[in-house]
């Protein structure tokens, strides 16, 4: 059996993948260490599968969630996030310009 099967995400997950827990930067160039506690910090990743009942994301678009609300999964010796879609509280994407709140990242 090979380790180099299709991956399908099923019903209304998604799996991203992003910074979560690394170091950062401030806009001022401050690098923050990733020991520094942030509470109810929401965090932006990008999408890589979706399942057949994601309605509002799309592969590539960048989603922002809740890191607390989140389960961990390594793929092929990568690190991926899977959310239910209800767990995600944003979606940038250039393809939504036509519907824009006049926020942009």
């Amino acid at each position: 059996m090979s380790d180099r099967l299709p991956i399908k995400m099923l019903n209304d997950r998604v799996l991203v993948r992003g910074e979560l827990d690394g170091e950062r930067s401030s806009t001022g160039g401050i690098l923050i260490p990733a020991t520094v506690q942030t509470s109810k910090r929401l965090a932006w990743a990008e999408v890589v599968a979706a399942g057949p009942n994601v309605r509002a994301m799309e592969v590539g678009d960048k989603v922002l969630f809740n890191p607390d609300d989140r389960y961990e999964v390594e793929v092929r010796g990568a690190d991926y996030v899977i959310l239910r879609e209800r767990d995600v509280h944003a979606v940038a994407s250039e393809r939504l310009e036509e519907t824009s709140t006049g926020l942009y990242l």
